[in-house]
């Protein structure tokens, strides 16, 4: 986790007001207050109101204050208030290396207890509970959306060039090949957001290589100057010259749905994207649904890679929720937290086409019931490298993968950019950890 200095970014006025936001469990009118941090919004944000009201209902000697924040800001947020010792008591994290930090700087406390209390970890798909454990212990409960990523097709198209879902790398060749001869991009893409363009290259590289090659050169015990991440490189570009993306991709940004209306019309084919986007379109062109037009399948198989070709790229939970390990009533803050998925919320969150990590979670839907498919062959989960790896590190990938696309840079010289960046952030966690363990032992 960065630990610059936070007097370098803000004010002495604006630390007191971001410790005022955020001290953890306090009391107040007689009551135990706890303050939970999330970013979702719209429905969503109420759906969580909503549950921390019935919650407190339930319990009227507490007062939750839930926050909701912007996804930016919450990270600026969090990580301030991590540095100033002031977290809230209940808070999001994605998974990877900031979850792995929280828990190596005793910033998050050690749920394992309460998770096996009533074996309560068993109603969430296994993993979701794998990604939420370190160092066997686990740390955080998966409470939101599964978004693993996969190919949507428009079937309008495939079934007009008599296309059918590959199951291989070189049939989706083929249908990439076919669609461009027709004058349809075979891929929409806006990849001015890049964590977008960014997806492609790390299916490849996970068909490839599996989960090793990345999980070991983010831990140090090995490279992105690696087979796997050369190959996702060099397939990337090798697509951009054969035109397999819309023109203009990586001037395009995803929010505007510029990349996503060529889709719509069939002026392009297929999108990656993650397992959201069925709500995405829902929410500006639900008659393409009604429609029946949406296809899915998952990222094809390498077949002679000795790779597992089941794995899944995503996260199982999205959102995973901690406690903070300054709370003085951790039981009743992870209460809070299982209050997030009592029967009414998880009613709530299946009517909104959320795909909730749950075992006896059900849908109507045959798309997301596609999905669910995918992930429960799914061997194992490699979780977005953006949000794997540490925040300095990750904008190094996302720029990289963004310049791979552009043909600015060639994959080796993009996978020495990377591991360099990974060699200089753990030398600085090193030399922290240290100095750290050199404080200690003078005090």
């Amino acid at each position: 986790m960065n630990r610059k200095a936070i007097s370098a970014v803000l004010s002495g006025t604006m630390l007191l007001s971001l410790m005022a936001g955020s001290m953890t469990t306090v009391q107040a009118a007689g009551k135990t207050k706890l303050t939970l941090w999330h970013i979702q919004t719209g429905e969503m944000a109420n759906v969580i109101q909503g549950s921390v009201d019935r919650f407190m209902e339930a319990n009227p000697d507490y007062d939750v204050e839930v926050v909701q924040k912007q996804n930016d800001t919450f990270k600026t947020d969090v990580s301030l208030a991590a540095q100033a010792g002031t977290l809230p008591d209940i808070f999001i994290t994605w998974g990877g290396q900031t979850m792995y930090d929280y828990a190596d700087q005793g910033l998050i406390a050690d749920l394992t207890e309460y998770m096996n209390k009533d074996n309560y970890k068993d109603q969430f798909v296994d993993a979701g509970i794998a990604q939420c454990t370190y160092k066997d212990k686990i740390w955080a409960a998966p409470v939101e959306n599964i978004s693993v990523a996969g190919i949507f097709y428009n079937k309008d198209v495939f079934d007009k060039y008599n296309l059918e879902e590959p199951k291989t790398l070189d049939d989706l060749e083929k249908i990439c090949d076919t669609l461009v001869e027709n004058g349809v991009a075979p891929f929409a893409l806006a990849n001015a957001t890049k964590w977008t363009g960014s997806m492609f290259f790390q299916y490849l590289a996970t068909r490839y290589g599996g989960l090793e090659p990345f999980a070991d050169a983010a831990a140090g015990k090995g490279s992105f100057e690696n087979d796997a991440f050369e190959f996702a490189g060099t397939k990337i570009q090798d697509w951009v010259d054969k035109g397999y993306f819309c023109d203009g991709f990586n001037g395009m940004d995803d929010d505007s749905g510029q990349a996503r209306a060529l889709f719509y019309t069939g002026s392009a084919a297929m999108d990656l994207m993650g397992s959201w986007f069925t709500m995405t379109i829902a929410g500006e062109n639900k008659q393409f649904l009604d429609d029946g037009k949406l296809g899915f399948f998952p990222f094809p198989e390498i077949p002679d890679s000795k790779a597992d070709q089941s794995l899944c790229l995503g996260t199982i939970g999205d959102n995973l929720y901690v406690v903070s390990n300054k709370c003085a009533d951790k039981e009743a803050a992870f209460k809070v937290i299982q209050s997030l998925l009592d029967d009414e919320a998880v009613k709530e969150r299946t009517d909104l086409a959320k795909i909730i990590p749950l075992k006896s979670f059900k849908t109507s839907d045959p798309v997301v019931q596609e999905v669910l498919d995918t992930i429960s062959k799914a061997k194992g989960i490699q979780l977005w490298y953006d949000q794997y790896l540490p925040s300095e590190v990750a904008e190094v990938h996302k720029t990289t993968s963004q310049e791979i696309f552009g043909k600015t840079i060639t994959p080796a010289e993009a996978d020495k950019e990377l591991q360099d960046a990974m060699t200089a952030y753990l030398s600085k966690k090193g030399t922290a950890s240290t100095e750290a363990e050199s404080a200690e032992t003078e005090a």
